[in-house]
């Protein structure tokens, strides 16, 4: 048994080098008062918190990450669904389609999004061909612009975790359930949505945690004009080269990731207690 901790130990050398080393210095830099790093205390953090600005970008950052999330739930579970329904030969083809976002490099979608909502784009280009509008509709750099941009960029990862918990779902639950009078909607509320809530925090997670750290997505289609913790903390390090503010958001915004992780698991464990009761 002592001997097994051996195959992990590249890995933990590793993540502890390249993942732990940098997140402790990036911690001890948040951690000076002053930008030329002579002087320890709190004061960057004090400075982030008493700043009603800076409150409002930690919350419209996360707010993205929850409205993202929604979006590919809504999105991602009808196209999970179609995949368990459909026959093997439709399988293959659907999960090609699924997985042909993570393909393309997300700075080359992301340019396809700006070029669609621009106001010479394919949209507004529609919405004027069909008399719907006079004038071009300002659809880029909005918060709806980013958040559609990313739904579609991440629907894959929620996508996924939900065809493998949907898959290895008992087809007999529905039929025993609907033997038993339920409706089809009843079904799948109380039986259906219980047994793929794993999948569902997994790709929950993966969408959150992707959505609030996507500086490229939030950057180009926000235009500049919309402030989100990556490119506030761009800002502060390479613009201003105020490094200990600039960590001070890094550290902030990984222990609000970590906390909506930290309740997410635990929602998860509850759930299953639910359901395995």
């Amino acid at each position: 048994m002592p001997r097994d901790w051996l195959l992990v130990l590249p890995l933990g050398l590793f993540f502890i080098a390249f993942v732990g080393v940098p997140l402790l210095l990036v911690a001890l830099i948040s951690l000076h008062n002053d930008t030329a790093m002579t002087h320890f205390g709190f004061r960057q953090y004090m400075v982030f918190f008493g700043d009603s600005y800076n409150r409002g970008i930690l919350w419209q950052t996360l707010w993205l990450g929850v409205a993202t999330t929604l979006v590919t739930i809504v999105l991602g579970y009808p196209v999970a669904h179609l995949y368990v329904v459909s026959p093997p030969h439709w399988r293959r083809v659907l999960i090609v389609l699924i997985l042909l976002p993570l393909l393309t490099s997300s700075v080359v979608r992301t340019f396809a999004w700006v070029v669609i909502l621009g106001n010479e784009g394919l949209v507004n280009a529609l919405l004027m061909a069909l008399g719907h509008t006079g004038q071009p509709i300002k659809l880029l750099y909005t918060p709806l612009a980013v958040i559609l941009s990313l739904a579609q960029i991440e629907l894959p990862l929620m996508v996924l975790p939900l065809v493998t918990t949907l898959t290895s779902l008992d087809t007999r639950l529905p039929e025993a359930s609907h033997a038993l009078g339920a409706s089809s909607w009843r079904t799948w509320w109380k039986i259906t949505v219980p047994l793929a809530m794993p999948g569902l925090l997994s790709g929950t997670l993966l969408v959150f945690t992707g959505a609030v750290s996507a500086f490229v997505v939030q950057t180009l289609v926000g235009g500049g004009q919309l402030m989100y913790m990556p490119f506030y903390i761009y800002e502060q390090a390479i613009q201003t080269q105020n490094y200990p503010f600039a960590a001070t958001l890094a550290v902030i915004l990984l222990v609000s990731v970590l906390l909506v992780v930290t309740l997410l698991n635990y929602f998860g464990r509850k759930t299953r207690g639910f359901v395995h009761g």
